[in-house]
């Protein structure tokens, strides 16, 4: 590229606009396509570097970095140096195994991971062949002239060369809290420091309020963010908190067991007489029994199944925090334009100053259809006035609607190209309106002010043309275009558009007084002609109210936030069940000087609130916490991002939602669709279903080790199992089953049950005694067994050859009990879960074929078993099923309200 040497030396925020354009080779208008692709073949994608991925082989190695492996390690070693080779081998064996089957699981949660922050991509907009266009951030080149608005992440290093109240968040480069009105006329030396570079815009900050428009000077790893993405872009680590109180878990057993086991086998060396090798294979078999090793990598491929079924229905996990809070979700405090309706609006009526209304015929965004009264056209004293308001109404836009290839595109806010529609339906485009009165400045909307205004020059004067919420709009005017101008009326007029259930705005012009012409910033426009109220309507999304239905039954209810006019946001909650007075309805006015203890109060009562702010959403999500909810919120704007982060769960749109509120959430319904969220719930809950089926397999089966090592030791008897025995059924047989466990579908009707507690523990009151049940039961009757086999005459390694066929056994009866923690053993069809019925017959398998295969038998003492044996310890295992169907029914005596 011509100049392009010259790049690297004069700082591009000391050089003028002009020279800039020169030096990129750039035009105004932007890159043509081919342009643009030549340049990123040039200069590459606009991607940040990143630290190499994680290998494979370290992902391996990490498996090891494990206290229980470091004591299986020893357990080998001092095998091999006793002599007993065998059992050295088979517990080195089983290390690269457990390493092998973890490693995979991890890189296969690595990919997953990665493949879904693919789906949350950042755009870019940028004028290419003279057209306003949406491209992924990565394709952006040097040379692109980007438009900049609030809510978005600024994709490159951008020169700007003008700005409309631009101010930018650069704390992530600066450190700097505070935002930066950014002005595309400063000047600086080339020493200025990175905060004070007020005609730039950088990759990776946030534009937190305003407009602007810049050409891109530096991409990619050129950018300042690039030079700094080491520390800057170091993606957000750390395991999801349950993964990390069942490691801490895991440790704090594992402590405590190792100095139990020490202490025991001492005693037992010195006071019992026992030989010192096989008081060491206690400890090393006590440890490897009570030591739960396989939990931490159960739950986190519990998780990472939830996340990959969350993202089949549309649910984008940006935190695994979220897959376990999702199943306390009490409360959903959801925006309304773009989650419970489609956000696909379009003007449907027209209202003048004096009471005259017409209806605007076509739906969607496609300029097709009339205006008419009564079914004819407009009088042609009408037309003038509709023709009027249809002008100011595109002037006042920031939108893109254009026909292409015989189609219609379109881009920008959907009010904008609404409107936009209906200009065109009158005769009235953008561009040609321009022609004729050129845009000079602007004040673009933002939530807090609620309207818009564009400043017009024409040959006489500069003109101003507004549009917003009705009183905003109203309150500015002083004439009107038709008729005599009255607040009251014309009020009047807006909330009966709005009681039919038209989201309604306000439109209005006026002249700017000369001594407010000069190049300060417009204030806000007042003696305005009133020019008339567009209503639009915004379809419902379907499934909206049957979703809503759902969310009730599951105990969660459901409260609308938005800034649209009480009436509208009314009529929208009665057609999808949410409400149905106004009664229900609290507005933000009433909300100035409630105290918290009020606002709590109307919590209880309120199922909408309408004409909110930013800040007071941020209040409601306060109160609903401090009252108990938990509570999950949705977003797509920047100024949704306070209450996104105060929530208990954050939920960004991933269509129309800003980068910013995908920052601030866990999770992104990738369709904006609120039925996706009540899915999202069911599909939460499920996972922690699954999590803690998990927890109970893993922790009966250690348990049951325990009691059936401990009662052995303290009858004076050997060991009832080997300590390669009892890493068999933990990490062989019972490891294949509790990843199958991780698979399990949904048992009932989850959305049919009240959400759990937040405070509620893994390890609540029936966890607990289910688990002493099946520890007791397990450990007891195998025990009997293991002294019933010596007594009629077995050796030892025959005896703990059938105890370990009673153990296998009991851990497939015992999975099955895992599946419904109230909902009877033979309720539950094995067909319904089909990876698991599959884990479960692959883990009896392999424990059939290592009782056959001589290498097998030689590490593990198995051999095959009579005909009788198989049918007498198949019967002795049924007797875990009992007993927990007993315990089940007894906790729904105890508790019958309890609902699986």
């Amino acid at each position: 590229m011509a100049g392009s040497s010259s790049r690297d030396t004069e700082p591009w925020y000391s050089r003028g606009r002009n020279q800039v354009y020169r030096t990129l080779e750039a035009d105004p208008d932007g890159l043509s396509t081919e342009e643009a692709a030549d340049r990123l073949s040039e200069y590459g994608p606009n991607r940040l570097p990143k630290s190499k991925p994680v290998t494979i082989w370290q992902i391996l190695l990490h498996q090891f970095k494990n206290p229980l492996i470091y004591i299986l390690a020893i357990a080998a070693i001092v095998s091999f140096a006793i002599g007993e080779g065998t059992d050295g081998g088979f517990i080195a064996a089983v290390l690269l195994i457990n390493a092998l089957v973890g490693g995979v699981q991890e890189w296969r949660a690595e990919r997953s991971s990665q493949a879904l922050q693919q789906l949350i991509r950042t755009r870019a907009t940028v004028i290419r062949d003279g057209e306003t266009r949406d491209i992924d951030g990565e394709e952006v080149v040097p040379g692109d002239v980007v438009l900049l608005e609030s809510g978005y992440r600024v994709p490159a290093d951008i020169r700007l060369v003008s700005t409309h109240g631009l101010e930018i968040d650069e704390s992530a480069l600066t450190g700097e809290s505070a935002p930066v009105l950014k002005d595309e006329e400063w000047e600086g030396d080339d020493r200025a420091p990175l905060g004070d570079r007020h005609n730039m815009a950088h990759a990776g900050t946030v534009v937190n309020r305003g407009r602007g428009r810049g050409v891109v000077v530096e991409t990619g790893a050129d950018t300042v963010v690039g030079r700094l993405a080491e520390d800057v872009t170091a993606v957000e680590g750390g395991q999801p908190p349950l993964v990390t109180r069942m490691e801490r878990f895991t440790r704090i057993v594992g402590l405590v067991v190792l100095v139990a086991a020490a202490i025991t086998a001492l005693l037992g060396i010195f006071l019992q007489q026992y030989d010192a090798v096989e008081m060491f294979l206690f400890a090393v078999a006590l440890a490897v029994s009570a030591i739960p090793e396989g939990l931490p990598v159960g739950i986190t491929v519990a998780l990472g199944v939830a996340s990959r079924r969350m993202a089949k229905v549309g649910v984008i996990v940006r935190r695994l925090v979220a897959v376990e809070g999702l199943g306390s979700c009490t409360m959903i405090a959801s925006d309304k334009t773009g989650t419970l309706t489609a956000n696909e609006l379009t003007v449907k009526q027209v209202q003048l100053p004096d009471g005259s209304d017409f209806e605007v015929t076509g739906e969607g965004y496609a300029p097709e259809g009339n205006v008419l009264r009564d079914g004819h056209p407009p009088e042609p004293d009408l037309a003038d006035e509709l023709s009027r308001l249809a002008r100011a109404s595109v002037l006042c836009n920031e939108g893109h609607l254009s026909r292409r290839n015989d189609e219609w595109t379109w881009r920008g806010d959907p009010t904008d190209i609404a409107l936009l529609a209906f200009g065109r339906k009158l005769g009235w485009s953008r561009r040609s309106a321009l022609d004729g009165q050129p845009k000079t400045d602007e004040i673009p909307f933002e939530p807090e002010q609620r309207y818009a205004a564009t400043f017009h020059r024409t040959d006489e004067e500069t003109r101003v043309f507004v549009k917003g919420a009705p009183e905003r709009v109203l309150g500015m005017c002083t004439a009107s275009s038709e008729g005599e101008f009255s607040q009251q009326t014309l009020r009047q007029q807006a909330n009966e558009m709005a009681h039919d259930g038209y989201r309604v705005l306000a439109v209005a012009e006026g002249s700017l007084e000369p001594d407010t012409e000069p190049g300060q910033p417009p204030s806000e426009p007042t003696d305005l002609t009133f020019l008339g109220f567009l209503g639009l309507i915004d379809p419902l999304r379907s499934g909206v109210a049957e979703a809503i239905v759902s969310a009730r039954h599951a105990g969660v209810s459901v409260t609308m936030i938005t800034g649209d006019h009480p009436e509208t946001a009314l009529a929208i909650a009665r057609d999808i069940g949410l409400a149905e007075s106004l009664e229900e309805v609290t507005t933000g006015a009433e909300l100035i000087d409630a105290s918290k203890e009020q606002l709590e109060e109307t919590l209880e009562t309120t199922r909408v609130f309408a004409r909110v702010s930013p800040d007071q959403k941020l209040k409601i999500v306060e109160a609903a916490r401090r009252i108990g909810h938990y509570v999950a919120v949705t977003g797509d704007g920047v100024n949704d991002a306070p209450a996104l982060r105060q929530a208990n769960i954050g939920i960004a749109m991933g269509q129309m939602g800003t980068d910013v509120a995908r920052d601030a959430a866990e999770l992104v319904i990738s369709d904006d669709n609120f039925a996706t969220i009540v899915a999202g719930i069911e599909q939460g809950r499920v996972a922690f279903d699954n999590i803690r089926k998990v927890i109970y397999l893993l922790i009966s089966t250690g348990a049951s080790e325990v009691v059936l090592v401990v009662l052995s030791l303290a009858a004076g008897l050997p060991l009832p199992l080997l300590p390669v025995q009892i890493l068999w059924l933990n990490l062989v047989t019972n490891g294949i089953q509790d990843v199958a466990l991780a698979f399990e579908p949904k048992g009932g009707d989850v959305l049919n049950r009240p959400p759990r507690s937040p405070d509620e523990r893994i390890f609540n009151r029936i966890m607990i005694e289910r688990t002493l049940v099946a520890a007791l039961v397990i450990g007891v009757i195998g025990f009997g067994t293991f002294i019933r086999f010596l007594d009629q005459g077995l050796s030892e390694a025959a005896a703990r050859n059938h105890l370990l066929l009673l153990i296998v056994l009991f851990e497939i009866v015992n999975i099955g009990n895992a599946r419904s923690e109230t909902t009877s053993l033979f309720r539950l069809s094995p067909l319904q879960s089909p990876i698991l019925l599959t884990g479960t017959i692959v883990a009896f398998l392999i424990h059939l074929g290592a009782m056959y295969f001589p290498p097998a038998q030689a590490v593990l003492g198995t051999a095959p078993v009579s005909l009788q044996q198989w049918l007498v310890l198949g019967g002795v295992a049924l007797s875990i099923a009992v007993a927990i169907e007993l315990h089940k029914l007894s906790w729904k005596m105890r508790y019958p309200r309890t609902r699986e």
